[in-house]
C-alpha cells in the first residue's frame, strides 16, 4: 500500500475509493456546480475537486470506466492521462463522447478511474547501431493481420 495525500478543494467533495478488494482503480467523480453537456464527437474538461501528492517513483493514470465506455461510448481523451508526482493542481478529466447521443455529466457522477503506477526512469545510451532482430525496422502491420 502506498500513501497518497489527498486534499479536498471543497468540503462537499466525495473522495475516491475502491469498490471491491480486487479493484485496481478508484472511481473519480465529477465535482461541478451545474451539469455539463457533451455533444457527440466533442470533449469537456471535468473537475474532480481534489488534488493529490504521492511519491516521486510513481505516476497516477486517469483511465476510462469500462461501464461508461460500453454503455455510453464515453472515454478519456488522452488515455491514459498522466498525473506527474510534482503536480499539485486540481485533477481534471478530459471526457470524450464517442457516441451518437449527447452525454450529460452531473456532480458526483463517476467519470473515470485513478490508478497508481510505478515508474522506471530511462537513461539513454547513445549507440551507432541497435542490436539486430528478425523484425528489424518493420512497422505498422509488418507482423501480419
Amino acid at each position: 500500500m502506498v500513501k497518497v495525500l489527498v486534499k479536498r478543494l471543497d468540503p462537499r467533495v466525495k473522495l475516491p475509493k475502491y469498490k471491491t478488494s480486487g479493484s485496481s482503480g478508484m472511481d473519480l467523480m465529477a465535482f461541478i456546480d451545474s451539469s455539463i453537456k457533451i455533444k457527440p464527437g466533442s470533449s469537456a474538461l471535468i473537475p474532480t475537486g481534489i488534488s493529490i501528492a504521492f511519491p516521486e517513483e510513481f505516476e497516477v493514470q486517469i483511465r476510462p470506466r469500462s461501464g461508461l465506455a460500453a454503455k455510453q461510448s464515453i472515454g478519456v481523451l488522452n488515455t491514459p492521462g498522466t498525473i506527474d508526482s510534482d503536480y499539485r493542481g486540481e485533477l481534471k478529466v478530459i471526457i470524450f463522447n464517442h457516441g451518437k447521443n449527447e452525454f450529460i455529466v452531473n456532480c458526483d457522477d463517476r467519470i473515470a478511474q485513478i490508478v497508481l503506477t510505478p515508474i522506471l526512469k530511462i537513461e539513454f545510451e547513445e549507440v551507432s547501431e541497435l542490436p539486430k532482430t528478425i523484425r528489424g525496422t518493420g512497422g505498422f502491420g509488418s507482423t501480419g493481420k
